[in-house]
């Protein structure tokens, strides 16, 4: 199981947060970029997540919560530490153009789904991209509680996965612990996002390892 840590909700402060995720044994960071539109909160542009992880030595992970996600590509491509690209499935009228642009650079596509789109929606670009990125909570707002009724989701996409040989991870995003962790994993999640459970914790490493 990898893991990747999301700073929003933290017992320290922004740059302690990260510094503290750098030093860890975390897979990722998980960068949740929100533009105040898609979701009611915002936080950071581009050129703010490239100040702050200009010297960072882990690869990054990076959610786009933003309408439009087609105008960020081109800024984030230029980063060398961004390994997947996230945007959400209902962000755009044709996300087959967006994960067209960013096919085109050196990152990989992540494609998000909100815990009321069904998977049936996503199954055209299933081949097209290298994460699927499903949120186990509503997106914008950390430390919610984990829906479980995205597990059949999970298990859904493992399948497809598997009887299509496709190559997308499946990542879950919300309310990760080490309770829940067990769930998406017995339903065929490769990977984890957590954020509250770790970074309002003393010891990161511990709490990662507990998730793995």
């Amino acid at each position: 199981m990898k893991v990747g840590v999301s700073f929003i909700n933290s017992d320290y402060s922004l740059e302690e947060t990260i510094k503290r995720i750098e030093e860890s044994s975390a897979d990722y960071i998980h960068v949740d970029m929100m533009d105040g539109i898609f979701v009611e909160n915002s936080n950071f542009l581009p050129k703010d997540i490239k100040k702050m992880f200009k010297d960072t030595n882990k690869k990054l992970d990076v959610h786009m919560m933003v309408t439009s996600p087609n105008k960020y590509v081109k800024e984030f491509s230029k980063m060398n530490n961004i390994e997947y690209l996230t945007f959400h499935y209902e962000s755009h009228r044709k996300p087959i153009d967006v994960i067209n642009m960013i096919r085109h650079t050196n990152m990989k596509v992540g494609l998000a789904i909100n815990p009321e789109t069904k998977v049936s929606h996503i199954i055209p670009l299933l081949n097209h991209v290298d994460q699927v990125l499903v949120m186990s909570v509503h997106p914008g707002k950390g430390g919610q509680k984990f829906i479980e009724d995205v597990l059949y989701k999970i298990e859904t996409l493992r399948d497809l996965k598997e009887s299509n040989n496709y190559h997308y991870i499946i990542n879950v995003d919300g309310g990760i612990n080490d309770e829940t962790v067990k769930l998406v994993k017995d339903a065929g999640a490769d990977m984890v996002v957590s954020g509250s459970y770790v970074c309002k914790s003393s010891d990161y490493n511990e709490r990662i390892e507990k998730l793995r």
